[in-house]
Formats: structure tokens, C-alpha cells, sequence
């Protein structure tokens, strides 16, 4: 499944902290500097400083490493790929430099900073020995800094953040649940409403110099999900080439661990570690363009597998009633009907959602799942994540939480043929949550089931970590849009967003694709869609996720257009290969993705200028001269054609297109 590559001998080097660590092919560079008992490190690319100084670092209740002295650097070249199934591509590949930089504290105490620099990404984790004998620390702080340019005057650094939300707020007190709204090129003094810091990932672009993309990854039940604090600023040693200005600023981000009130206030707020140990990776993404950015795979190659699959499970589209029929779908009746509407499209799988447990019981899943199957559908069954973390009232609650009785349902699934679950309302970022994750995936592996999660935290590498895992909302997802006009007002804004930022790091489990005009069983009231029905088509390419539930309602089957069915059921959901071809985040978007021999390229305007798509272009992108293209467009009054090689696509504001090449 995996080759490992190392491609020369490590080498040593010792003394006063001031070491470079190029990624292979020269453009980006890490710099380690020491200065007066203090790490930091700057990450140059193509010539240019993309992040200043920025602070390493942190205290545990055993040791304190936020003043350090250099001892020594390993460093080795490392290459290799790997198999994935569920993410952006199905092959993956990595080239980096791999440094493991060894400090000493006051004490004597040993601390590691490894960091993997590859051409357009940078990764980095602190690693704690077993020195004595402490076996185990908490970590109450981290100096961890990421400090980017901007001028005094806040014109040079635009943002793309969203912000972490007061916690134990909102729907039966469920937040923070990364559901916030994004800033779009906002400066980067705009405070956020919340003051808690912002969500990862994080999108900068430096003026007209890149783009910078920050996350994190490797998280799983032995740590806590962090996030970037409120901006501060910072000043540091500017080299002469950004002469262009009077002097630069650095707009600097601290981490930052959960608050004390998630989960409604059980749990630490510090991660504990057995030792050795090691934190989760810090991922940086850097381009002159948003091509590294998209295309990235630095969340997925530096983490492992954390146990074998049980068995092949099976990708592909659903239904789902709730989205458009609400709660009173969650009956016998309606379900048949989205059961019968997922075998007329050809489609694997029907969510039954919240209030099962009550509104059709057991023996009704039973009959659902018999019915179901006669049509070649299965079954996902939604869960609370609950607990005593959130008022949720929607069942099935307090099993999910319960490991005696998680086990007895999903024994009862498993033995009935139930195929996966969808998750939902977790309690925020704490360890103890974390390993909550952990456990319903660890434990629906042993029975066979997918796992969908919903209300949930940013996926940190789980797609190849957790090989039952198959999607997280963590996105201010569909159904938005059904509760609210502003929401679908700026439906395509949104959507020319999550490309570059939120599915550039992980699966997106937006559940979206309508086609009712109105977002209402009756299609007759409720809120409006303003994008188009093309719009939506595109939305099922620039959304990644293996399992895509849509937002299809049995009415569609007679009143959609035949094109856009056609192409529901055509459309794959895993992908081997991605491709940035054009697009600013929040504005526009042109995205690629291949399966098997066959491209689907998708594009959506959310401006008033109309955006044009050049078919040669697009060929030429993808280093094809010759191929069969069908294009998809004409808004509400979609059509197929087989267009010529200098055909161009005209694409008005909340509108979209579709090219199928080969």
C-alpha cells in the first residue's frame, strides 16, 4: 500500500540554532533561529518571506520548553505515495525533507521539533522523550506562532477566516460546531464577533505575492483540536527585498486549545500525553498561486492508518428525507418514497434521520431495510452524539455516548444490515471529545459501519487514518439554506469558497444539490434557491465527499430536468486525481477531478462580472489536445452539447457549467 523512499544519508549538525531546511527542489525553506533562549522559524518560498518570525515552544506541568538551547539536527530526504479512496486523489505522493531538530531546557530536558518541508508544504510537531521517570505530561501551553506579513497600513495581508463561536451557544446550546460564516479578503485587524480565534483551515493571501494555507493534522483520541488565537501584532527582522515598503508588521496567530466551557465543561482544556510523545502536526500550504493550495495533500501524508478496514466499504450517493421534507418525513411512508426515489437514480444508500427511534421504531427500520434492499438501496441511521454535553432532545440520544450500549446498536445494525451512521451535535475540541470520535469509529469498524459526522469539528487526517470514516459537515452546510433566505442569497459566495479552504484539508459532508425551486416539500414555499439548477450540478464536483448525500426530493423525478438527472446519476464521488484550473476564493471557481479515464470539470460564478470558460483552455490545463467533451449549461434551462474546442461558456453571476471530457 505504501513505498518509502529515503533518499540520502542523514546528516548532523550541532551548535547555535541557525539552520535552513529546504524542501527538495529548493523553493521553500524553513528557517530555525535562536535568539536569546527563544525558537523561532520563518518559512521563505520562491525567494519571498511568506511567514516572519514566529515562536516555538510550550510548558507542560512537568517540563518547561518555552525557553530552549540548540543541541543538534538529523535531517533525511524522504519520498513515497500511498493509496487513498475517499479524499481528492486515489494516489498520493510526497517529497520533503524531513529535519528533527533536538533542544535542551534550562533542566536538561530534551525537546524535538520535526519538520517535513516539501516544495509548496511545510508540516511540524513537537516531540516530548521519556527522560527519567515521567511517564506522562499535560501540555497547558503551546508558543506556537504563525506570524504573516502586512504592511501598517493593512492593505498588503487579506484573510479568509472563520471563527470559532462562543461555546454551550445556539441550537440546544451545541456549539462551536464550525458552522460560522467565512470572512471574505477581509483585513486582518477586522475583529470576528466571538473573540475566541478562528477555526481551521486558515486562508491568508500576501498581496499580490501568494497564498498561504494553514491547518493541522494527525488528530486522534490521544490529543485536542486546536485553533488559532486573535490576531496580534508582531515585528521581526524584514529582509531588504520588501524595500517596496516603509517597514512590515507581522500579523501574528497563537494556538490555542479548546475553552473551558466546551462540552459543557467536562474534560481539561490541556491535552495529556503518555511519553514519548508527540503533538498532532501544524500544516502550512504556500503558492504564488492557489494551485499547492487546492491540490494539496500534506494533511494525509504524514499519518498512518490506525487500524486495518474490517471489510471493502462501499462509496457512493444517497437520499435524504430531512433536508427538504423536514422531521414529519421521519415516518414509513416518506421514507419508501426517498427509498424508491434512491433506486429510480441509481443511487446506493438512503439516510434515515433524526427521530427514528420514536416516529418509526425498530421493527420499522427492520421493514425499511428489507424494502430498501429489494431496490438495491441501503441504510444509513442518524445518532445523537449525546451525552450531557447539549440539550439535544432528537433521538436516538445517550447511546452513541454509552460504550456498553453503543456496542449493543451497533451489534443490532450490523446483524440487521444496516450499512453506516451519521453522527451528530458534539460538544467541541477537547481531548475527551476527540477520543469520543475515536471510539464510535473504532467501534463501528468492528460491526461494518460507515461513519457519517455531523455538528463536528474539522476532519484532521482521518480519511486515511480511520478507514470506516466518510465524511464530517464541520461547514456551514444545506441545511442552512432551508432555514434561512440570507443563506441562499449567498449560496454561491459560499460555494466559491469551500474549494480553496474547508475541502482543500478534508471530505465535506454538505449534503446540498437541490433541485426544487423552493426549499419546501410543497417546492411551493420556503425559502428561494438564486443559483441554478447547472449551479447545483457543479456543486456535486467542487464538493468532495465518498459518500454524497443529495438534496433531492421524490417530486424532482417529474419536475427536474432530464439533463441534470442524467448527470446524478452519472456523477462519481471519489476521485484519483484533482486539479485547480482558475478561480479567487468567494468569487469564482473552475475545478477538475478525474475517475478513471474521465474528467469532470466544474465552474461557478458568484459575481456580477460574467465569468468566461475557454474549452481549449481547460484541455490545455489538463494536458489534453484531443478528447470528447460534453458541456452542461444554460442555468434553469439546462442542455447538453458536444461543443467545439474554442467553444467558450459564458457563466452569468449564481450560475455554473459542467464539461464531462472523455
Amino acid at each position: 500500500m505504501m513505498a518509502v523512499a529515503h533518499m540520502c544519508a542523514a546528516i548532523a549538525v550541532s551548535g547555535q540554532a541557525d539552520v535552513s531546511i529546504p524542501g527538495p527542489d529548493g523553493s521553500t525553506v524553513v528557517k530555525v533561529i535562536e535568539r536569546e533562549t527563544q525558537i523561532y522559524y520563518q518559512v521563505e518560498h520562491n525567494g519571498k518571506l511568506f511567514l516572519n518570525s514566529s515562536r516555538l515552544g510550550l510548558r507542560t506541568n512537568a517540563f518547561d520548553f518555552s525557553e530552549l538551547e540548540f543541541v543538534t539536527m538529523d535531517s533525511e530526504r524522504m519520498a513515497g505515495d500511498y493509496d487513498m479512496n475517499r479524499s481528492k486523489a486515489s494516489r498520493m505522493s510526497y517529497d520533503v525533507n524531513r529535519a528533527v531538530l533536538t533542544f535542551r531546557n534550562k533542566e536538561g530536558k530534551s525537546l524535538q521539533i520535526e519538520f517535513h518541508v516539501g516544495n509548496n508544504d511545510v508540516a511540524f510537531r513537537y516531540i516530548i522523550p521519556k527522560e527519567g521517570e515521567t511517564g506522562s505530561v499535560r501540555i497547558l501551553d503551546e508558543m506556537t506562532e504563525f506570524s504573516l506579513l502586512d504592511t501598517p497600513q493593512h492593505d498588503y495581508l487579506k484573510t479568509y477566516l472563520t471563527p470559532q463561536s462562543h461555546s454551550m451557544i445556539g441550537w440546544k446550546r451545541t456549539k462551536p460546531s464550525y458552522e460560522e460564516y467565512y470572512g471574505v479578503g477581509k483585513s486582518a485587524v477586522e475583529p470576528n464577533e466571538y473573540g475566541h480565534g478562528y477555526t481551521f483551515p486558515c486562508l491568508y493571501q500576501l498581496g499580490g505575492d501568494g497564498w498561504v494555507l494553514i491547518s493541522e493534522t494527525g488528530v486522534d483520541g490521544r490529543y485536542c483540536g486546536s485553533r488559532l488565537g486573535e490576531y496580534h501584532e508582531t515585528s521581526g527582522e524584514i529582509p531588504m527585498y520588501y524595500n517596496n515598503h516603509p517597514s512590515y508588521v507581522g500579523a501574528t496567530y497563537k494556538i490555542e486549545y479548546p475553552m473551558p466551557e466546551e462540552n459543557n465543561g467536562n474534560g481539561t482544556v490541556e491535552p495529556a500525553i503518555a511519553l514519548p510523545g508527540a503533538t498532532p502536526w501544524r500544516t502550512i500550504t504556500l503558492g504564488e498561486t492557489l494551485k499547492p493550495i487546492v491540490e494539496t495533500t500534506v494533511a494525509w501524508d504524514v499519518v498512518e492508518p490506525l487500524y486495518e478496514p474490517s471489510r471493502d466499504y462501499q462509496f457512493g450517493k444517497g437520499t435524504w428525507s430531512w433536508i427538504v421534507w423536514q422531521d414529519e418525513s421521519i415516518c414509513m411512508e416518506d421514507q419508501k418514497k426517498y427509498i424508491d426515489l434512491a433506486s429510480a437514480m441509481g443511487f446506493n444508500y438512503n439516510l434515515v434521520d433524526n427521530w427514528w427511534d420514536t416516529r418509526i421504531g425498530r421493527e420499522g427500520i427492520e421493514e425499511l431495510v428489507s424494502y430498501a434492499r429489494e431496490r438495491n438501496v441501503e441504510l444509513f441511521l442518524w445518532y445523537s452524539s449525546s451525552g450531557w454535553w447539549n440539550d439535544i432532545e432528537q433521538g436516538p440520544i445517550n447511546i452513541m455516548s454509552n460504550p456498553i450500549l453503543r456496542k449493543k446498536e451497533m451489534k443490532w445494525m450490523r446483524d440487521l444490515g444496516v450499512k453506516g451512521i451519521k453522527v451528530d451535535f458534539f460538544g467541541g475540541d477537547k481531548q475527551e471529545t476527540m477520543a469520543h470520535y475515536e471510539a464510535i469509529l473504532s467501534d463501528a469498524d468492528e460491526y461494518g459501519l460507515m461513519v457519517i459526522f455531523h455538528g463536528c469539528t474539522l476532519p484532521r487526517g482521518w480519511e486515511k487514518m480511520y478507514p470506516n470514516y466518510v465524511g464530517s459537515e464541520a461547514v456551514r452546510a444545506s441545511e442552512n439554506l432551508v432555514f434561512s433566505q440570507y443563506e441562499c442569497d449567498q449560496e454561491a459566495q459560499a460555494a466559491c469558497l469551500h474549494p480553496f479552504i474547508r475541502n482543500a484539508v478534508g471530505v465535506m459532508e454538505f449534503g446540498g444539490c437541490f433541485m426544487n425551486e423552493r426549499l419546501h416539500r410543497s417546492n411551493q414555499r420556503g425559502t428561494t434557491r438564486r443559483t441554478t439548477d447547472v449551479f447545483q450540478l457543479a456543486t456535486c464536483v467542487l464538493f468532495q465527499n465518498p459518500i454524497q448525500n443529495f438534496a433531492l426530493a421524490p417530486n424532482n423525478l417529474e419536475d427536474a430536468p432530464k439533463v441534470c438527472l442524467d448527470f446524478l446519476r452519472e456523477v462519481p464521488t471519489t476521485w484519483d486525481e484533482t486539479r485547480y484550473i482558475d478561480g479567487i476564493p468567494g468569487e469564482y471557481v473552475v475545478l477538475a477531478r478525474r475517475n478513471g479515464d474521465k474528467w469532470y470539470v466544474a465552474a461557478a460564478n458568484a459575481v456580477d462580472q460574467t465569468l468566461e470558460v475557454n474549452v481549449k483552455d481547460v484541455l490545455e490545463a489538463l494536458g489534453l489536445d484531443k478528447a470528447d467533451v460534453r458541456l452542461i449549461s444554460g442555468g434553469n434551462d439546462p442542455s447538453e452539447i458536444a461543443p467545439k474546442a474554442k467553444h467558450t461558456v459564458k457563466i452569468p453571476k449564481n450560475d455554473g457549467a459542467v464539461l464531462i471530457i472523455g
